[in-house]
């Protein structure tokens, strides 16, 4: 592992490890959104079942809050690519 260490060039090391930073944390802030979507889609499918008349207006309702819920991902993607400096 010191061989590694000492043949990096200065400041590679370091880069390396804002790279992998911003990668670990754009995984965290999807894990959010994609529990999210599964909630909205499960308590859908359980009202459409419930309730099979209703189904137009769940479904529009369930694709509303998928959008939603995946701009946070969309957000955690663009802060986390602004935060990773080039």
């Amino acid at each position: 592992m010191l061989n590694v260490l000492a043949q990096t060039a200065p400041g590679e090391m370091v880069e390396g490890l804002k790279a992998i930073g911003a990668g670990l944390g754009y995984g965290l802030a999807a894990i959010g959104p994609g529990i999210g979507i599964g909630i909205v889609v499960g308590n859908a499918i359980t009202s459409m079942a419930r309730q099979p008349e209703s189904a137009g207006m769940v479904r529009t309702t369930m694709f509303l809050g998928i959008a939603f819920t995946e701009a946070l991902a969309l957000i955690g993607f663009v802060v986390f690519i602004l935060l990773l400096p080039s």
